[in-house]
């Protein structure tokens, strides 16, 4: 049986896009919500990966939230057993950390549909093969980490080096938001704290700017999350399934 564990952190930041890959492929989803369940215990013994998603908190305020240093262990754990991991916004944070890079508050925010470039080895990574060299991607953080050890720098931006890495051939972060989806993006925007938050730092005009450049970049970017979260599947090196149950969807 495919089973997958998923970590998330508060109520707007989910699946997305990421989602209907994972049914396409029959695997079955265990959510953990930190959010509802701070106390949860969850263990990665009957999973074959890891996906973390995204979050308002900083690594640094695990005294304030246990279940980072928790979510610490088990990636470790995943990592110790080889397993694909994918750790998104907060979660590559977490990644980093875990994998002994500091993570901290970033001088500049990025919000929004911002540009996202590949290092040479980005270029030549499996997972972001689809990726053209320069691409428009969902921003959402305040939050940057270094590049850990050992790891292999795959993207950044003009305001955030960290934008993507990989550590040995299964684990990823990804500092962007490549699962955002248009219910995600909208229900994100909703939120009052985060369109004054939005404001506050990117001018009046920031909901609506957003709102435009979803219009413009959205359709390329659920392209490249169909194909990029598919090759991160194969990761996981199940066997086919059977020809009967095989389906092929598009992105909503």
């Amino acid at each position: 049986m495919r089973k997958v564990i998923v970590f998330k952190h508060v109520s707007q930041e989910n699946l997305g896009a990421l989602k209907p890959v994972l049914s396409e492929e029959a695997f079955r989803i265990r959510y953990v919500n930190f959010s509802r369940e701070p106390e949860a215990s969850p263990s990665m013994e009957k999973y074959q990966g890891l996906i973390v998603l995204g979050g308002w908190m900083g690594v640094y305020e695990a005294d304030q939230y246990p279940h980072i240093k928790l979510e610490c262990q088990l990636i470790e754990a995943a990592l110790k057993r080889g397993l694909p991991v994918l750790g998104i916004c907060l979660g590559a944070q977490i990644l980093a950390h875990t994998l002994g890079a500091p993570v901290r508050k970033h001088s500049e925010k990025e919000a929004g549909w911002r540009e996202v470039k590949l290092t040479a080895a980005g270029r030549a990574d499996p997972l972001l093969g689809a990726f053209r060299e320069n691409e428009r991607l969902f921003q959402m953080h305040g939050d940057t980490f270094e590049i850990p050890a050992g790891a292999e720098h795959l993207a950044f931006s003009d305001v955030c080096a960290g934008q993507a890495f990989r550590y040995g051939e299964k684990a990823y972060g990804l500092q962007f938001h490549l699962e955002a989806d248009q219910e995600m993006i909208r229900r994100f925007l909703k939120v009052p704290e985060n369109r004054g938050e939005l404001e506050a730092f990117a001018g009046k005009h920031a909901i609506e700017d957003i709102e435009r450049d979803t219009e413009k970049y959205l359709p390329r970017s659920l392209d490249l999350s169909h194909e990029t979260f598919h090759r991160f599947l194969k990761l996981f090196g199940l066997p086919a399934r059977p020809a009967s149950r095989s389906t092929h969807g598009k992105m909503r």
